[in-house]
């Protein structure tokens, strides 16, 4: 464990959302269930807060390490910690549950206590996921996560949830078990060891790497999704409910990248050097391709999960630079487009609830009908965009860095992308907000209240904060990124440009 503390401070922050659904059992009232998940998650945020107000940044080391002997006879630990890296995400997870806590709360009128447990499972998971220094341990997390989202979208998902649910059980389930495979092949090969720190260390042929690498990307890439492994991602989105949408934007796509960044890359450096060439000409169709395809969207929140693929895109060349500014930004874009993608997806729920369409068509003269709301989708809609003084405006900047330094051939395309980007966010700014108020709508539309009000004020925080002092976010991930690239370039007989 961390020097600072004497107890297991990450493990209490892992599992403190299951102490939630087990108080869950005693409550009939449903307002109280709703409450206790939101204390639940709020506790869980506030318990972490020492890790975030005492990590070292000046090391990449893992700090607040907890381990124990778990499966022993085959070298398994329950081991866990944190870096510059991923305690951004647990940070994040934290964040995101707690919002999808607050946009359910009318929303969710059916088996409400089921539904809340969904939420707190999922945020144990989220939460291991990025804590997991042992592959074997982060491997179960990785597979539970299938669980509540399918459930989620399964049960209380809109009219199409049957075929999306089972479609991201498949698209997904069929990812895990290749990498699956390759954990074994590695287990065996490294030593019979699962700690991502010794396998990191482990002198692999550069075969072996390339064989492993394309097992594990074939999980990473769908997770992402990158294209063109990306057509589960609409149907999710489009079907589940709004806190499944937000979930998915805010955590589950972040996992596949992150993925990339904790075993792919340090462990299998030369076969990173070696396939980023094909991995960034295939962001960039993805930036290109997934923002031609959202602007032909004719459906509300379809459109903003076709946007995401475009959005991932960015992140998934940033982190292939495999520069400094490009890593900065990947990471920083996971961030962002956790923040402000989750954000418009929560606004799409707000408004759904009151007109029950999300067809564009009957959209229109939202600013004169709905003013408080149309103030925060402005702000969500330029972040998406990545105005100045918004959060993904650096993050974009820095991935574009990353990418001219890796070639003017990388980097150029991505100005069809921001180009692209701008018109479809602006376009439907204009058909949603600006246009005359139609008769179907107009009669069911009634502004923000309070509650809705304070979850949407959490993420115009983050994103002017991000905006103007990214520092407070990149201080984190810094000295993790040198170790990184310090790392690949160590022990790799492949030039790094």
């Amino acid at each position: 464990m961390n020097n600072a503390f004497d107890y297991p401070i990450l493990s209490i922050v892992i599992f403190l959302p299951l102490i939630g659904i087990f108080l869950m059992i005693f409550f009939k009232n449903l307002n109280l269930v709703r409450i206790l998940a939101l204390l639940t998650t709020i506790a869980d945020l506030i318990v972490a807060l020492p890790v975030y107000l005492n990590f070292d940044k000046t090391t990449h080391l893992f700090q607040f390490v907890e381990s124990y002997a778990w499966i022993p006879f085959l070298n398994i630990y329950y081991k866990v910690g944190v870096d510059g890296i991923s305690v951004l995400f647990v940070l994040l997870s934290q964040i995101i549950s707690i919002l999808c806590v607050l946009v359910s709360w009318r929303a969710i009128q059916e088996k409400v206590k089921e539904f809340y447990s969904m939420i707190l499972f999922m945020e144990t998971i989220m939460i291991g996921v990025f804590c997991a220094m042992d592959l074997f341990l982060f491997y179960i997390f990785w597979e539970a996560i299938l669980i509540p989202m399918f459930l989620m979208i399964g049960i209380w998902g809109s009219g199409n949830r049957i075929y999306a649910s089972v479609k991201f059980v498949l698209f997904t389930f069929a990812g895990s078990v290749l990498m699956l495979i390759g954990i074994i092949a590695l287990y065996f090969a490294a030593g019979k060891t699962f700690d991502i720190i010794e396998l990191s260390k482990t002198k692999l042929s550069l075969n072996f790497q390339i064989w492993l690498f394309l097992a594990f990307f074939a999980a990473f890439a769908i997770k992402v999704p990158m294209f063109p492994f990306h057509t589960w991602l609409p149907d999710a989105h489009t079907e589940a409910p709004t806190a499944g949408s937000v979930i998915l934007a805010g955590i589950l796509l972040k996992i596949g990248a992150y993925g990339f960044l904790r075993f792919s890359m340090p462990i299998c450096p030369e076969a990173t050097l070696l396939l980023r060439h094909p991995i960034q000409i295939l962001s960039i169709i993805a930036i290109i391709y997934g923002a031609f395809v959202t602007l032909m969207q004719t459906d509300f929140k379809r459109l903003i999960a076709y946007s995401s693929i475009s959005h991932m895109g960015f992140v998934t060349l940033g982190l292939f630079s495999l520069n400094f500014p490009g890593l900065q930004g990947g990471i920083l874009q996971m961030i962002n487009h956790g923040l402000v993608t989750g954000a418009l997806f929560m606004c799409i729920g707000m408004i759904y609830e009151r007109t029950h369409t999300r067809e564009l068509a009957v959209y229109g003269g939202l600013g004169r009908a709905v003013p408080i709301f149309v103030f925060f989708y402005t702000i969500f809609s330029a972040a998406a965009i990545g105005f100045p003084g918004t959060n993904s405006f650096i993050g974009e900047f820095l991935v574009m860095l990353g990418a001219f330094k890796e070639g003017y051939s990388i980097g150029t395309p991505l100005i069809l992308g921001i180009a692209l980007g701008t018109t479809y966010m602006v376009w439907l700014y204009y058909r949603v907000v600006l246009t005359e108020l139609k008769d179907e709508i107009k009669h069911d539309l009634y502004d923000l209240n309070a509650r809705e009000i304070i979850s949407l004020i959490p993420i115009v925080f983050l994103i002017l904060l991000l905006g103007f002092q990214p520092s407070v976010a990149l201080n984190f991930m810094d000295e993790s990124i040198r170790n990184l690239l310090n790392h690949i370039n160590t022990v790799s007989t492949i030039s790094l440009k």
